[in-house]
């Protein structure tokens, strides 16, 4: 990876050296079929580019990861590739005012998600490719100058096998030659090409406004063809498209609009204008919860978002990554909430998406929004929880602060000012400060310079009547911002209800602001700061409405007020301010009563959290129990057929832990058990058999018998997860051993073996390969793709040895290793304090015992 890596500082040289007129790219993937006598599978890539030198200077570098370079052509002039191609890097050295480049090179085939992803359907045999380039992978299929400030229209031309279709950026069709020959590209960056080409069942539609038509179509695998409900894909894409247009007043510019699910994919999504793709997972096999949909209409309008945020203008360098993310992260619950059937989305991103947000605003590699990325590998670290979710919630706060008419005309006036060109941070803020009257330097100074997230926690007073004599907000934490928020009073009502009676909004400034407006009123059962979630914070409660909250929280009417309390709970948790058995015991009483399908499901997440994390080891056993019996409680009195029931059903199987709860795993896996409603469909299937391996009672014959049943890629990926979860020194000695000491695993079987691997309860049985984690990374660092080394760094981590020798060693090793590249130091610092924190939030709940 070292000599793959692209500084800030070259990439600036560059641009002020040439800018580049435009690309041919002539692939050649014929290779992607058949049996291949190579030791790496290769394809053909000829590549022309056309640059002027626009600075001074003679030399410069052309970027390419390839095996080998068949050839290199400079302005006619034969360049020896043994001399100039150092495996990453082409040497152009005298350079004319007009240039013309031409390299013909092999490259390979990736297994990582990154560059020209092949995958063979074990159902079919079939063959199907997708490119992933975000953030400098395009360099893996063509040669280039990977850096998004260096825009050019691009024409692809692909020759694919025969009986298949190729698709790119640009409109496609066949020539009498066979090959696929694309419309040439608007100006555009190297990381947003594309191309995906395969056998893919591949759906049509109209997306019409006036005189503006965008051509439509979604593309999935011919085996999950009959999973694939395109139409509901196209609803959301046409809601989103009307948003869009209404809001924006700059038409889409990118002609046609293809959506790929493609398999085995890294991400989310990645917005390729006019040939977006999707990881193939939001294709449901199985009931799932409208949560689930919720969640992939979200990243639908995410991307389409960015064909204006990102595609149309985009950022100099990844240190404004954000200019793009989080505006994208933001759209995405605002055009779902306004204009799509999913008018909770607000609820789903305070409960959700600032969850990652503050968990990421609370690791030691903390950074500002807008960062300071010196390189590519930084770069790659950054799609984080800051650049997404803190982003989109600041500009939530930015909309209360400016006023949605001025953030909107904002937007309006960069596309129209900036289109096919390159921004920083001062051109948005310049402006929003034309359209909203405010100085946004100082609002930029205080939440897109500076990192940390504030703690909002009320103080009152009340007089003899118990009315209120003056509400205060205080603030802490880092720097003190400004924040336009809400306080709320709820009190209970004679049915029972806890419901709000007044709020009044507020600018929260400094360490102490007074809410002058809340004087009088009487006195509340529960104050809930940031009601509405407008502003970026944590919010803590006095005590009177904490004990409110552990006895009426299941009472709160408004579901965006629940989940506020859920999640500000859930901080106070990981905080080690509540012990992990209280959070324990109020899900166990009011989890039954959410309505929120998605505020559910992540009370269940925090709940296995709470015990496998931050429970005292000593109640870990007891508290692993209680949720088991909570959740076949619950799964027992849902509704027949419901979504929760679906959703306790998962939960109940994550912690059963008795030989009751393993037996009637058992009996509605082989029919001799029914539950009223409960559809044990193929997905449901793999979550009910998961927990058998893990405890020893599914063997690899049992696991092997539930892959015939489902012998698909995504079968597969369950069998591999359930292989290596299996309770024996051997099998995690070969689940090591596939991940570690070889590079043979596809990225997703390298995931699934990963997440069979550590089990939290087989801490025993994974302890020796602590020592033997600290040990290997440096150089699986060094040897594999940046995405596995990301994937294996992260994902191997010995945090389930939850001591104070596991972070001495992780200590021992950042002392040892002060020269390590960053990116890893970085992966084993954020581990390292999401130990610390387990081990504080475990002291807390000690206390409680």
């Amino acid at each position: 990876m070292p000599g793959e890596n692209l500084s800030r500082d070259e990439a600036h040289e560059r641009a002020a050296l040439l800018s580049v007129d435009g690309y041919e790219v002539v692939l050649d993937l014929r290779s992607a079929v058949g049996d291949s006598a190579e030791a790496v599978r290769t394809f053909r890539s000829v590549t022309t580019i056309r640059f002027r030198r626009t600075g001074t200077g003679e030399s410069t570098f052309a970027d390419l990861i390839a095996p080998s370079v068949n050839s290199v052509t400079l302005n006619g002039r034969s360049l020896d590739p043994a001399v100039v191609f150092d495996g990453s890097r082409i040497a152009l050295d005298g350079l004319a005012d007009e240039n013309v480049l031409v390299v013909d090179a092999q490259c390979a085939y990736s297994r990582t998600g990154e560059g020209m992803h092949r995958f063979v359907d074990p159902e079919d045999g079939e063959v199907y490719l997708y490119t992933q380039y975000e953030p400098a992978d395009a360099r893996r299929v063509y040669a280039n100058f990977e850096q998004p400030d260096l825009k050019a229209p691009y024409r692809f031309a692909v020759t694919a096998p025969e009986g298949w279709t190729a698709w790119s950026n640009g409109a496609g069709e066949q020539d009498a030659e066979g090959v696929w020959r694309f419309a040439e590209t608007a100006p555009i960056s190297t990381y947003i090409t594309c191309v995906v080409a395969g056998p893919y069942h591949y759906v049509t539609d109209n997306y019409t406004r006036g005189e503006l038509e965008i051509p439509l179509g979604a593309m999935c695998r011919k085996s999950l063809a009959k999973h694939f409900d395109a139409d509901d894909v196209f609803l959301i894409t046409k809601q989103g498209f009307d948003f869009f247009h209404d809001n924006f007043d700059y038409p889409y510019p990118f002609g046609k609009y293809d959506q790929a699910f493609v398999p085995e994919y890294n991400l989310g999504a990645m917005e390729n204008p006019g040939m977006v793709t999707f990881r193939e997972e939001y294709i449901y096999r199985g009931k799932v919860t409208q949560a689930a949909y919720e969640s992939r209409a979200n990243v639908i309008l995410h991307e389409m978002a960015h064909m204006w945020f990102g595609d149309l203008v985009t950022m100099v360098w990844w240190d404004d990554l954000w200019l793009k993310e989080s505006f994208a992260d933001f759209m995405g619950s605002f055009v779902n909430a306004e204009a799509t059937r999913f008018t909770n989305s607000w609820v789903t991103f305070a409960n959700n998406r600032k969850a990652w947000a503050y968990r990421a605003d609370q690791l030691p590699s903390t950074h500002p929004i807008t960062a300071d990325i010196r390189d590519l590998e930084a770069a790659k670290l950054n799609f984080d929880g800051i650049t997404y979710a803190k982003g989109a919630s600041v500009l939530k706060q930015l909309v209360a602060y400016a006023g949605r008419d001025a953030f909107l005309e904002g937007a309006r006036r960069y596309f129209k000012r900036h289109a096919y060109g390159n921004t920083r941070l001062a051109d948005l803020l310049a402006i929003l400060e034309e359209t909203s009257g405010r100085d946004m330097k100082v609002w930029s100074k205080s939440w897109l310079q500076t990192s940390g997230v504030n703690t909002l926690t009320p103080a009152v007073t009340y007089d003899a009547e118990g009315r209120i004599t003056e509400l205060a907000v205080v603030q802490e934490g880092g720097e003190l911002r400004p924040h336009r928020a809400a306080v709320g009073l709820y009190r209970l009502s004679a049915d029972g209800d806890l419901v709000r009676f007044a709020r009044a909004e507020a600018d929260i400034t400094g360490a102490r602001t007074v809410v002058a407006e809340l004087a009088g009123e009487e006195k509340p059962d529960l104050v809930l700061v940031n009601d509405d979630d407008l502003t970026y914070c944590k919010i803590r409660f006095d005590e009177g409405s904490l004990a409110t909250l552990r006895a009426h929280l299941g009472d709160i009417t408004d579901p965006l007020a629940r989940a506020l309390c859920w999640s500000a709970l859930w901080n106070l948790t990981r905080d080690g301010l509540m012990p992990a058995r209280d959070f324990v015991s109020v899900a166990l009483a009011f989890a039954g009563r959410e309505t929120d399908i998605g505020v559910l499901q992540m009370v269940h997440a925090w709940t296995k959290s709470a015990v496998t994390l931050y429970a005292s080891p000593e109640w870990r056993e007891e508290g692993g129990r209680l949720l088991a019996e909570g959740g076949l409680r619950e799964l027992r009195v849902a509704e027949p057929g419901s979504e929760h029931q679906l959703t306790w059903a998962r939960f109940f199987a994550a912690m059963a832990t008795t030989d009751a709860d393993f037996q009637l795993l058992e009996g509605l896996l082989d029919g001799t058990a029914k539950i009223e409603g409960l559809d044990v469909d193929q997905e449901l299937r793999w979550a009910l058999l998961s927990p058998l391996a893990v405890h020893g009672r599914a063997d690899e014959d049992r696991i092997g018998a539930e892959l015939s049943r489902d012998d698909t890629a995504t079968g597969k990926r369950h069998q591999v997860r359930l292989l290596a979860s299996r309770p024996s020194a051997a099998v995690k000695a070969q689940a090591w051993a596939q991940v570690v000491e070889s590079d043979t695993l596809s990225n997703a079987l390298v995931e699934a073996t990963i997440a069979g691997f550590v089990q939290p309860s087989q801490r025993e049985l994974i302890a020796p390969y602590a020592e033997k984690y600290f040990a290997a990374i440096e150089r699986l660092w060094a040897e594999r793709s940046i995405q596995i080394g990301i994937d294996v760094v992260r994902g191997l981590f010995p945090g389930l040895q939850d001591s104070d020798e596991t972070l001495a060693s992780a200590d021992a090793w950042l002392t040892a290793h002060e020269s390590a590249p960053p990116a890893l130091r970085r992966l084993v610092l954020e581990a390292r304090d999401d130990l610390a924190r387990a081990l504080r939030a475990q002291a807390c709940d000690r206390l409680a015992g």
